[in-house]
């Protein structure tokens, strides 16, 4: 059974939108920024039609695997590094077209690459970091699209330990715009979780100036 294409009758596919109080960042949240009906068939396209790699971390001179699969698409087929990985970037999806010009029609940039997350439970997770290096943080735009179980985005600032940490759960179908200097002043994580939960796929499209 496919849960993630099942009708609730009391749902509603109108898109909420919520905007962050964040110091030194610009954080917007769309709620149901592609119908439960898209969202399904988005998320069994790229679930079986995705080209899912498991990428592995160096630490003390062994071999870890990633806590999720990944892949990267994009423009072009240069290698783009993620991680302490090399990876060749695979061209654009029909599917992936698709999401990047709904998501472009919400901001005036024109999308690049996207890496594409896949969580296969809650022992899957992404630790604290952020996105790009040294002044490629300054000006950048992430586009953030969940299908599939609900888990909390955590973010916290690089710096001021008077600022609250901000939790977000990021729902299927739902779109979380990262912009401006978020990256350069802001960390944020995927926590595991013990609980039981379906699988997730998460793509941030990204572009930078």
């Amino acid at each position: 059974m496919d849960l993630f294409n099942q009708t609730d009758l009391f749902s509603t596919d109108e898109i909420r939108k919520t905007e962050f109080d964040m110091p030194g960042a610009d954080v917007t949240l769309f709620e149901n920024f592609f119908s439960k009906e898209e969202s399904g068939r988005l998320y069994t396209s790229l679930l079986k039609n995705t080209n899912w790699e498991q990428d592995q971390l160096v630490i003390y001179g062994k071999e870890i695997d990633l806590p999720r699969l990944t892949a990267w698409y994009g423009d072009t087929n240069a290698d783009d590094s993620y991680a302490n990985t090399k990876r060749s970037v695979r061209p654009w999806t029909e599917d992936l077209l698709y999401i990047k010009a709904r998501i472009e029609e919400k901001v005036d940039v024109k999308f690049t690459r996207s890496l594409l997350n896949y969580y296969r439970d809650g022992e899957d997770s992404v630790n604290w970091h952020q996105d790009y290096t040294g002044e490629e943080r300054k000006n950048t735009v992430i586009g953030s699209v969940t299908f599939g179980a609900t888990r909390p985005f955590q973010l916290k600032h690089a710096t001021r330990k008077d600022v609250k940490r901000i939790d977000i759960p990021l729902a299927h179908g739902s779109l979380l715009l990262m912009q401006g200097a978020t990256q350069e002043n802001w960390m944020h994580k995927i926590p595991k979780t013990t609980k039981k939960i379906q699988p997730r796929i998460n793509l941030t499209f990204r572009w930078v100036k």
